[in-house]
């Protein structure tokens, strides 16, 4: 594990030092149980976990590793009877909601997967769903791959889940489309996208470089926003599954840090977050969370940035 780190430790001094964040408080590794849970198609000891079914459908949670003794699942107060040991299947409501689902483990540590059971597609009308406007998805999925199939659902959001944490250092609302209108606003969000970026703060912070968070620029675009701002039909965004971060730790002024401690703000820093980043790809705990990675300079409306996403097979431009 040692020499993991002093390998992370000398890919950072081969593309240059981080922002000045000496003198503050260094900031360890988000909040993790010391037992995994499997659920969708990701894994995650993280005390705080997200994910999407569709109502009336079968969301099944199991204990993958940890201490042998009782564990405990419960939805909102409901105790789940077990399939097996450390297995539980809970039906989601047909009533789209924000439900809590907590695993107890033997040693009473908690952790919880804050599910969302989606409002269906099918209630789309005119592009729109209840109003909020979300476009029209590509009829055919890129090259057959499954990962741009039409979404069966969206996540409602009213104001009081802006808050909603969906993983130990991220809330909901930093993931919604920057479109502008009322509520209820409605996202699609890859709880493998959540895991990535709690993935990659460990390691920066593993690294020495104490940073809370990351802004994110832009998360979830509908395809009518997608459209608007001259991208492409099958971006990962519009599916949830990627993310435009910087760091924005000292000071906090809404742009990207001086990451190369060069005196400027510009492409160069978001290379150096991108080049930490490939500095990860070898390792066996990176593979769940291959993708697309690139770096982006500064336009009149923003400044630079890392575009990063979970379509699990590496893209770069």
């Amino acid at each position: 594990m040692r020499m993991r780190y002093l390998i992370a430790i000398a890919a950072l001094l081969m593309v240059g030092a981080a922002t000045d964040v000496r003198g503050t408080t260094p900031i360890l590794k988000a909040a993790q149980t010391d037992f995994e849970i499997a659920y969708l198609d990701v894994r995650s000891n993280r005390v705080t976990n997200f994910a999407t079914v569709t109502a009336g459908t079968p969301f099944d949670v199991r204990v993958v590793s940890g201490p042998s003794g009782r564990y405990r699942a419960v939805v909102d107060d409901k105790m789940l009877d077990e399939l097996s040991a450390g297995k539980w299947r809970w039906i989601a409501p047909s009533k789209p909601n924000h439900y809590r689902l907590a695993i107890v483990g033997p040693g009473q540590a908690e952790l919880t997967v804050n599910i969302a059971v989606e409002v269906p597609a099918a209630k789309i009308r005119n592009g729109r769903l209840n109003g909020y406007r979300i476009g029209n998805y590509p009829a055919r999925p890129l090259r057959g791959l499954s990962i741009y199939n039409r979404p069966e659902g969206f996540i409602e959001v009213m104001p009081e889940h802006l808050v909603l944490q969906v993983s130990p250092r991220f809330q909901l609302a930093q993931f919604l489309c920057k479109q502008e209108s009322n509520f209820p606003k409605y996202l699609l969000l890859r709880p493998r996208l959540l895991l990535k970026l709690e993935y990659l703060l460990d390691r920066l912070n593993e690294a020495g470089y104490p940073i809370s968070n990351f802004h994110v620029m832009s998360g979830y675009r509908t395809p009518a926003y997608n459209a608007h701002i001259g991208n492409g039909r099958y971006s990962r965004h519009t599916w949830g599954g990627a993310a435009d971060i910087f760091v924005d730790q000292n000071p906090r002024d809404g742009v990207m840090d001086d990451l190369n401690n060069d005196g400027h703000i510009d492409k160069a820093d978001a290379h150096w977050l991108a080049k930490f980043i490939e500095s990860l790809a070898e390792r066996e705990d990176y593979k769940p969370f291959i993708g697309g990675l690139s770096p982006y300079g500064s336009t009149a409306s923003h400044g630079p940035f890392v575009h990063i996403d979970v379509r699990g097979s590496h893209a770069r431009w």
